[in-house]
Order: C-alpha cells, then structure tokens, then sequence
C-alpha cells in the first residue's frame, strides 16, 4: 500500500472493499504461499517420499519468500509464510506421517475460528481492526455504532470460512490423504477468501443504514452536543 489515508479519496458509500483489505485477508499473492509449498510437497512425497516432500515444500516456500521480498512485501509477512512451511516440514519429519505436514494448517484454521468469535463477541470484530487499520481509522470506526454492528455481522462469514475448512481437512487429515488434502488447500484457499470477502461485504452494505456515508466515514457522536443540551436544559 502506498500513501496514508489522508492522501486517499473518499470512496462513496456504494464501493467494493478497498484494495488493502483484499491483500490484508489473504489476496493473491497469500494464495500462492497458501498453494505453493503443499503442491510441491505432494509432489515430492509421491516422487521420493517424506524427504523429498519436505526438501521441495521448503525450496518452493523459499523461493516464493525471495519472489515477494523482491517485490516490495514486508519482511515481517514473508518470514512468517517460511517459519509456517519450516514448521509444517518438522511435524511432518517429526512424526513421520506425511498428512501431518497440514497439521500446522488445521490447528491455525482452528485458532483463527476461535479468535474471530470472541473477537465478535468482545464487541472488537477482527474485521473491523483489519479495515479500520487499512484505512488509518485506529479504532474511531468502534464509536460508529452502525459501523461497528455492520463489521460483527460480516465478521461471521470469515468465521465460516475456518470452520468450513476445519470440516474438510480434519476427516482427510484423519484418513491421511495428502493428495486430497492438497486439492482441499488449493480449492479452499483464494475462492473462499473471495467468497468471503464479497459475502461479507454484502452483508455490510445491508447492515448499514440509508444515507450511511461508508467505511470511509464512520459517523461519531459529537461530544460537544451533550454539553449544549445540558446547558439548554439548565436555561
């Protein structure tokens, strides 16, 4: 992302969600670091068996963490991807089950189940930190009561996403079915963040009341208005 908020304009209230929140839950590129290193290791498992999965997993993930540092990606990000498939090659290594290289996979997606929920039922949808971060809003966006009740409803649908995932992978896990946990990866990964990204923008705009100026604007109560209307009454 480029500029601040201040350098952006102002969307109207009828747009599609902003570029940054695409990349922020999983654009593209995440797609690829999600897909990459698993087809490899699926690849290189049926080939040479767990090492060779392990040692092509581990060279595909480094070669796309060196494919986006050359593109301008925090390094932060990027690090994180490679330390997931590092992991993932050492639990696989570990307990000698080749499934067990997605088990890092399945305890995130249940981790990130759980987060959403209370995060929702803190009154703090993660949703709305991850946009409200995009757009330079901090947390004003949580004194916007529409806003705040629009980013919990839509917040459910990214729940969703990780129980539907965790519905998939585990009994496959279970069955240990590599081959068919790496076509649920590649299927479940880029559509169902677009899925979710379109129903949760969905359910925003429906959340949102009439003549609501949009994300970009959260509507704050004025905090001079109650003064004047306790002077008013005294008077």
């Amino acid at each position: 992302m480029t500029g601040t908020a201040s350098d952006r304009p102002a969307a109207p209230a009828d747009a599609g969600p902003p570029e940054s929140l695409t990349e922020l839950l999983g654009g593209r590129r995440g797609a690829a670091d999600a897909t990459g290193p698993p087809v490899a290791f699926a690849v290189g498992w049926l080939a040479a068996g767990l090492w060779g999965g392990v040692g092509a997993a581990v060279l595909t993930a480094t070669g796309l963490a060196g494919w986006r540092l050359r593109r301008g990606d925090r390094p932060r990000a990027v690090l994180v991807g490679l330390l997931a498939v590092c992991v993932a090659a050492l639990v696989a290594l570990r307990t000698g089950r080749a499934s067990d290289f997605f088990l890092v996979q399945l305890v995130s997606n249940a981790a990130s189940a759980l987060a959403w929920t209370v995060s929702i039922a803190l009154r703090w949808p993660l949703l709305g930190l991850v946009v409200g971060a995009a757009l330079g809003q901090r947390s004003r966006w949580r004194r916007d009561r529409a806003l705040l009740r629009a980013y919990s409803r839509a917040s459910w649908m990214w729940v969703a996403t990780y129980l539907l995932r965790l519905a998939v992978f585990v009994p496959l896990w279970l069955a240990g079915q590599v081959v068919g946990l790496v076509l649920a990866r590649v299927a479940l990964t880029w559509p169902l963040v677009a899925a979710a990204l379109a129903s949760s923008w969905l359910v925003i705009r429906r959340s949102l009341p009439p003549g609501h100026p949009g994300l970009r604007h959260p509507v704050t109560p004025d905090p001079v208005a109650p003064v004047e209307k306790r002077r008013n009454a005294k008077n």
